[in-house]
């Protein structure tokens, strides 16, 4: 089983990532507020005005980690990374795949599926552990409703069907989401998912989490050798990275979703970690960046069975041992692809 690689996460305004002999270490206005061995990590994401010395990007290139920048909202700026690497021959047929719809369509109902079991194993949860909290009959049918738009999404005629579908299920999904949040103090203002900008702070504690799950989902892509831009769900555009996409919506429900419904219903977050600014936008404040990073990372730490190989890993890691296997079904060495299933 592969070892899961931290990421280090650089989020100070004014901070300065250096490498210090075989660490890396954060300065904050002449003080080092943090080290962590250069050897553990998998890659490096920095936020909002953080500089990088020029022997980080040079080690990091070498060695193949990844460094991202990030805007405060969570928008990639830029990506520094070195040579590509992995098999020529399995992105090729990656791309024959992508293009044959025939071929690409299997892959995209499974994943699609398994995105929306997901996001039924979380009302279910919710069912379980709060059987007398308000909404119970619409939370159930919209239980109910999401089993029989996973098992549709299987036989979806094309993918132009499978994504009405996908953007069905999700309707269902987010219309009694506001249910399964207990915090009135950050969830009072949320009616829905509103992305560009975020309208509330749920909304934009969600959006942080999935720049996060998008970041883990690409890096796990390229560790395979699997091209992160060729989608089967997303349709190519240029700039985006349709399979990172793809690959990140079986884990929205199971790593972000959680993560967001237990900062807010536990209280580890208040209305002071939230930013609303003059455009109606709501970002996360440097402490609640920090809040969100450290809730994140420790949700990656839980350990799951995975079903197919059949053993316990931590849950950021099965991003890349997804990956791992639709890298093994283009080979052809698996007939489909299994998708990952929570709950």
């Amino acid at each position: 089983m592969r070892r899961m690689l931290n990421t280090l996460y650089v989020t100070s305004e004014g901070a300065h990532l250096r490498k210090d002999g075989e660490t890396m270490a954060v300065d904050v206005d002449g003080t080092t507020r943090a080290r962590t061995p250069a050897h553990l990590l998998g890659q490096i994401v920095c936020l909002g005005q953080v500089s990088v010395s020029p022997a980080v990007l040079g080690f990091a290139m070498e060695v193949g980690i990844s460094v991202s920048f990030l805007s405060y909202s969570g928008r990639l700026l830029g990506r520094v990374e070195g040579p590509m690497t992995g098999n020529v021959l399995l992105r090729r047929a990656q791309h024959a795949a992508t293009a044959d719809p025939a071929r690409s369509l299997p892959v995209a109902r499974a994943m699609v599926a398994a995105k929306l079991a997901n996001q039924r194993a979380v009302l279910r949860r919710h069912l379980r552990d709060h059987a007398d909290a308000p909404g119970r009959e619409a939370v159930e049918a919209a239980e109910t409703r999401l089993y029989y738009a996973a098992r549709l999404a299987l036989s979806a005629p094309d993918l132009d069907a499978l994504r009405g579908q996908e953007g069905d299920g999700g309707a269902v999904y987010w219309s009694v989401f506001p249910h399964l949040l207990r915090n009135p103090d950050l969830a009072g203002s949320f009616r829905g998912r509103s992305r560009r900008p975020p309208l509330d702070p749920v909304n934009a504690l969600l959006s942080f989490l999935y720049v996060l799950l998008a970041a883990d989902a690409r890096a796990a892509c390229e560790v395979h050798g699997l091209d992160p831009q060729m989608g089967f769900l997303h349709r190519d555009r240029p700039g985006r990275m349709s399979l990172a996409l793809d690959l990140m919506e079986e884990f929205r429900a199971p790593m972000a979703d959680r993560v967001a419904l237990t900062l807010v219903n536990r209280r580890q977050m208040e209305p002071a970690d939230f930013e609303h600014q003059e455009t109606g936008a709501v970002l996360l404040t440097e402490r609640g960046r920090r809040a969100v990073i450290e809730a994140w990372q420790a949700r990656k730490r839980n350990e799951l069975r995975h079903a197919w190989f059949d053993e316990a890993a931590p849950l950021g890691l099965f991003p890349q041992l997804q990956a791992q296997l639709l890298a093994r079904h283009l080979r052809g060495e698996l007939d489909g692809y299994p998708a990952f299933l929570w709950g």
